[in-house]
C-alpha cells in the first residue's frame, strides 16, 4: 500500500505523514496551492515541518486560479475568514487532485485529514461526500484510489494529544496566513472547541 497524503503544513495532515512513516507505509505528500489566503504560509511550513520530521519532501502544485475565481473567506480577504469559509468544490478538488498525483505515481490511495463528523460543518466533510467522491474517481481515472480519512474517528483534542506524544511541533493551522494565529478562523477554533470534548 502507498498513498498520497494531501497536506498543508497543519497538524492534522503531518500528523498523518508521521503515523505512515512510524508505520513504514510509502506516501506521497501533496501540497495544492488554490489559491488560499495562507498558500504561502503554509506552503513555508510544511516545507519546514517535513524537513524537520524526516518525512518525504512535498510536493506543490499551483491551482491558484481556483481561489481567484472562487471566492471565500479562506480565498479573499474581502470576505469574513469565518462565516464565509465554505469554499465550493475545495474538497473535492484535493481529493481528484490527489487521486491524479496517486495515479501518476502509482500509488493506491489519497488521504484527506477530516476529522470526526460531528466536528464537520460542511456536505464535503462527511461520509457520503467521501463514498461518492470515491466512485467518481474510479470512473474517471478507471480504477479504483480509495479514499482515506485515517483521523475520522478523532476530534481536535485527539488529534492534538497524539501530535504532542509523537513530538509533531511547529505547523500552522490558520486560515489567514498571518504569522499569529488569529484565534477566530474555523481551522483555529477547532483547537478551541475541541478542548472539553
Amino acid at each position: 500500500m502507498s498513498f498520497v497524503n494531501l497536506v498543508s503544513g497543519g497538524l492534522d495532515s503531518t500528523l498523518i505523514g508521521v503515523m505512515a512513516k512510524e508505520d513504514h507505509i510509502d506516501h506521497f505528500p501533496l501540497f495544492v496551492d488554490y489559491g488560499q489566503r495562507a498558500a504561502a504560509k503554509e506552503w513555508a511550513t510544511c516545507q519546514a515541518v517535513h524537513r524537520q520530521l524526516g518525512l518525504p519532501v512535498p510536493t506543490r502544485m499551483d491551482l491558484s486560479g481556483f481561489g481567484q475565481v472562487i471566492a471565500s473567506g479562506l480565498t479573499n480577504v474581502s470576505m469574513d475568514v469565518k462565516e464565509d469559509a465554505f469554499t465550493p468544490g475545495r474538497n473535492l478538488l484535493f481529493l481528484l487532485m490527489g487521486s491524479a498525483y496517486a495515479y501518476q505515481v502509482g500509488a493506491s490511495s489519497v488521504a484527506i485529514g477530516l476529522l470526526a463528523e460531528q466536528f464537520s460543518l460542511f456536505p464535503d466533510q462527511r461520509h457520503p461526500f467521501l463514498v461518492q467522491a470515491e466512485q467518481a474517481i474510479a470512473a474517471a481515472m478507471g480504477r479504483q484510489i480509495k479514499v482515506l480519512t485515517p483521523l475520522i474517528e478523532f476530534g481536535k483534542a485527539d488529534v492534538v494529544r497524539l501530535a504532542t506524544e509523537k513530538g509533531v511541533v511547529g505547523t500552522y493551522s490558520c486560515h489567514t496566513g498571518n504569522s499569529q494565529p488569529c484565534g477566530r478562523c474555523i481551522a483555529c477554533l477547532e483547537f478551541q472547541l475541541n478542548k472539553g470534548e
